[in-house]
């Protein structure tokens, strides 16, 4: 814990308060239902990393491990695709509040995001992201690979790679 903040990993009980901060963050076609969520906790909830400041829930990254190097669609609908001890670290989503934007806190998640990746010996980590987000990511080493076949949300993703 830093102060009135502390970085942990997602529990049951946390469902609601990521749900929201997910509804906040992402319009409906992009965003996780509480459904998938809740899959997602039941199946890794080790790859929920949350950003507690005084006792609220402000900020979230969260995504399954594999042996496939990239982030398909179906890695959305099916927490059960996710690989304990699998090469690549993907993440699904990185969410702050609106009202805590510009603040450092998904960096700071970001950061133990590699930290824990490397820890558990990952090649590396895998992500999409929008083409105004490429040069937030390129801070922490993650390098584009082009657009994405991706089409969650019916939207065009760029892919990244940060390799460990």
């Amino acid at each position: 814990m830093i102060g009135n903040m502390m970085i942990r990993y997602a529990e049951t009980g946390d469902l609601d308060e990521i749900a929201a901060v997910e509804a906040a963050c992402f319009p409906k076609s992009k965003a996780a239902t509480r459904e998938q969520i809740n899959e997602r906790i039941s199946a890794w909830p080790d790859h929920f990393w949350l950003l507690i400041m005084d006792g609220r829930l402000v900020s979230f990254i969260d995504g399954m491990a594999s042996d496939d190097p990239d982030l398909t669609d179906e890695m959305y609908a099916d927490a059960g695709l996710h690989r304990r001890d699998g090469a690549w670290q993907m993440i699904f989503g990185v969410c702050t509040l609106p009202e805590y934007r510009g603040k450092g806190y998904a960096s700071m998640l970001m950061e133990r995001v590699i930290e824990d990746s490397r820890t558990r010996r990952r090649k590396g980590i895998v992500l999409t992201c929008l083409e105004r987000m490429v040069p937030f990511y390129r801070r922490f080493g993650f390098a584009g690979e082009g657009t994405s076949e991706s089409l969650h949300g019916g939207v065009r993703w760029v892919q990244m790679r940060k390799m460990l």
